[in-house]
């Protein structure tokens, strides 16, 4: 019996370009669509988290919200891998960096995705496991964003269960974005370790691009005009890597 339609995609697999798209937001979705696809067409609509499939240049591709948090990153990425015949999930979203060279307005490309989270105990593995991006994805957005000149950083981001922690009290040693920030990680979301956990799993490719709309240590935060124009500016990036992928 086919797996689809999902309790969470009413869609056939040919409805999704090899290439998907993901920001958090569906209203983020149904403007990339929009501003950047062309003959984009809704494919998805349940609990209105949107999905698209149009063409940018001469590559079919789709663009669908993924939503918050690791539980439905996980949810969306797991049913495209497995049940739509999805290649490749580029995540697109913001991120709150952690390190002093890491700038409001820049690209932080995710080599790898450490978590505060439990996922990985689902695999039952007997060990650590690293989640890490697929290369030749790594590759193509490098090169785009090095052929643009953009503010780009590589390396290490932070997927978190959390939005508000409860720290209180706590020396700095013991915070955990200090703790963190020591082992060198660049940034923090939500969302990637999830994803890569999903396509690691699943034999799909993943990517995070993330736009740096806030800057914890620094208490510094992005106006909405400069995240619109900065998150235009990941989109590009994300398409023409998928272009290239």
């Amino acid at each position: 019996m086919p797996n689809y339609p999902t309790p969470h995609i009413n869609a056939r697999p040919e409805d999704f370009g090899e290439t998907v798209l993901m920001p958090g937001d569906p209203l983020r979705s149904q403007w990339i669509a929009e501003q950047f696809l062309r003959d984009a067409v809704l494919v998805n609509n349940v609990r209105g988290v949107q999905g698209y499939t149009g063409f940018y240049g001469d590559i079919r591709i789709s663009v669908m919200a993924s939503g918050m948090g690791m539980p439905s990153m996980g949810i969306y990425s797991y049913e495209l891998f497995r049940f739509f015949g999805v290649r490749n999930i580029i995540r697109i979203g913001s991120a709150g960096a952690i390190q002093p060279e890491v700038g409001l307005r820049d690209l932080v490309i995710g080599q790898g995705a450490s978590a505060e989270s439990s996922w990985v105990e689902q695999y039952h593995l007997p060990g650590s496991f690293a989640p890490i991006c697929s290369f030749s994805l790594l590759q193509a957005c490098v090169a785009v964003a090095g052929e643009r000149n953009l503010p780009f950083h590589v390396g290490n981001l932070l997927s978190s269960d959390r939005f508000y922690g409860d720290e209180e009290g706590l020396p700095p040693a013991l915070r955990s974005t200090e703790s963190w920030q020591k082992m060198g990680v660049l940034a923090v979301e939500m969302e990637s370790a999830a994803l890569y956990m999903n396509a690691a799993r699943w034999g799909g490719n993943a990517l995070a691009v993330c736009t740096v709309s806030d800057h914890i240590l620094r208490d510094e935060h992005l106006t909405a005009r400069e995240r619109q124009s900065s998150f235009s500016q990941m989109v590009e990036l994300a398409l023409e890597t998928a272009r290239r992928a």
